[in-house]
């Protein structure tokens, strides 16, 4: 019978184990799968929110800020929280074990467990606030870290070149103090929490030995081993309560990551990519036409007006020159047109087409710009011309000499295949003024804007870039905003901003005829006329 009692118990402990270990396996497995599904579910959207964002959210928010997001906040997700809530879950079952185990040896410590649990509460609730305002006050100053990384890196050329160096490693060595005193405050607030959390743990063992005895003094039929059971057991419950408690404010405060993504998750996304119910033409825009009725806008709700009730028409093929003092709002209307900033009232039209109807897609895919700071990827040269691959190499070729680089491609080890660096470091400025030119060439559209395109390069490349305008988009209407003004001197028409409105807007022979003309005034300062 002994014989069969122990092979019967030792079942029931193998039974046990095996339990135990397919338990386990089933959850690392779920919070496997369901890790892997809730950062796809979170990171999907943060990229698609992030790639989708408007402009003035990037002209708001710190880079560093966002690296935060997609970084620290993605690993936490994927790595952190996992871990937390496993180890969170088992925490709790093994305190909720030990005080059964307990309880069932020596039912007279049920007295103990309303005070002790109600003082781990209120360590728990002064806790847990404090050490989930801890470690925000961690992340938001690790921020500035990523921040100014990426700001030296991009300048380290400029920082040895002005013997800056010492003063970027003080204000990193600033930056690391802020983020290491939130993190030792955070140190010292788990610290506080363990010894209280030992007090606790003792008190449990302390009540668990102190009844096993008095129930032998009672008369309770506790044996020996029973005893030795509980007191063993509770030995273990302070660091079962340390974990218990350290999982609980680790998921609550990783959580916070959760929140920080679910906020960028959520940002406002500019307009419509493609909108199937109203489609401009396949030609679109034929002519160029362009008509201001009434226009305004601004960067941001909360902000001024830019651009102030602009009413202008341009002709199909006319060549307008932009010009006016800094901060007049020449920019913004290159913006405008591209709806990179949306309309408070009015309305652009190009060949008979509200722009603000149709999607952004179909928008600026039928419009060139040549902006100020060329953009170029880490990529071949023939990709920066033709990321789509919509043309030919002839096609490509032809361009490249229309705009004077045919010579130059030529001798770049590999012609089209060329890699360029990040940002185009390893070709002059006015090269990539001339591969942005060569896009141009290449799309033939009917309307082409050049903000400020010639105001980085030397005289010579200025030279090149308007002559090939003139030249190859005689048909098509130019909008330049201008830096130099005998560029545009010979212009169709010139509009003169201030102060986001058009002060005058006629041709340069009228304006510079009228000496009481704004645009008089900028030709005596640029020394055009006396």
């Amino acid at each position: 019978m002994k014989q069969l009692s122990l092979g019967i118990r030792l079942g029931i402990y193998v039974a046990l184990g095996f339990t135990e270990g397919l338990c386990f396996f089933g959850a690392v497995v779920f919070l496997v799968i369901s890790g892997l599904r809730a950062s796809e579910n979170l990171h999907a959207p943060l990229l698609h929110r992030l790639l989708r964002s408007s402009m003035s959210f990037f002209d708001t928010t710190p880079i560093g800020r966002i690296l935060n997001r997609l970084g620290k906040d993605i690993d936490v997700i994927d790595q952190s929280l996992p871990i937390s809530f496993r180890y969170f879950v088992y925490c709790i079952e093994n305190v909720t074990t030990i005080l059964i185990i307990i309880i069932i040896s020596t039912p007279a410590f049920v007295v103990t467990i309303i005070p002790l649990a109600l003082f781990y509460y209120f360590c728990l609730h002064f806790y847990l606030p404090t050490s989930r305002q801890m470690k925000r006050l961690e992340s938001i100053n690790r921020s500035p870290i990523y921040q100014h990384f990426e700001k030296t890196v991009r300048g380290l050329m400029y920082i040895r070149a002005f013997e800056k160096v010492q003063e970027f490693c003080k204000l990193m060595e600033t930056h690391i103090d802020c983020f290491m005193r939130c993190k030792y405050s955070n140190i010292l607030s788990n610290r506080w929490l363990a010894v209280r959390l030992e007090f606790v743990g003792n008190c449990v063992v302390l009540c668990a030995a102190l009844f096993a005895v008095l129930s032998q003094h009672w008369g309770a039929a506790v044996s020996a081993g029973i005893a030795g059971l509980s007191v063993s057991y509770a030995l273990n419950i302070t660091e079962a309560l340390n974990f218990a408690v350290r999982y609980i404010s680790e998921l609550e405060m990783n959580i916070v990551a959760v929140e920080r993504i679910k906020e960028y998750a959520e940002t406002a996304t500019e307009a419509e990519w493609r909108v199937d119910h109203f489609k401009p033409e396949k030609d679109w825009p034929s002519k160029g036409q362009i008509l201001l009725k009434n226009y305004s806008t601004q960067y941001n709700p909360n902000l001024d007006l830019v651009l102030r009730q602009l009413n202008a028409f341009i002709a199909p093929a006319e060549k307008i020159g932009v010009v006016g003092r800094t901060g007049a709002g020449k920019s913004s209307l290159t913006l405008a047109l591209f709806r990179i900033i949306e309309p408070v009232q009015g309305a652009i039209i190009i060949d008979g087409v509200d722009i603000s109807l149709i999607g952004l897609h179909d928008l600026r895919s039928n419009l060139t710009i040549i902006p100020q700071d060329p953009v170029l990827f880490s990529e071949t040269l023939r990709f920066n011309l033709d990321p789509s691959q919509v043309y030919s190499d002839q096609e490509i070729w032809a361009s490249l000499e229309l705009a004077h680089l045919k010579t130059f491609v030529s001798s770049l080890p590999g012609g089209l295949q060329y890699w360029i660096s990040e940002g185009g470091e390893n070709i002059s400025v006015g090269q990539r003024q001339l591969i942005c030119l060569t896009r141009a060439l290449l799309r033939k559209s009917k309307v082409l804007v050049l903000d400020e395109a010639t105001a980085a390069v030397d005289l010579a490349t200025d030279l090149l870039i308007q002559e090939t305008v003139r030249r190859e988009f005689h048909g098509s209407t130019v909008l330049t905003i201008a830096h130099r003004l005998n560029t545009i001197i010979d212009y169709d028409r010139i509009i003169v901003l201030e102060n986001g409105s058009i002060r005058e807007f006629d041709s340069p022979q009228n304006l510079l005829a009228s000496r009481s003309s704004i645009f008089f005034s900028m030709a005596c300062d640029a020394q055009i006329v006396s």
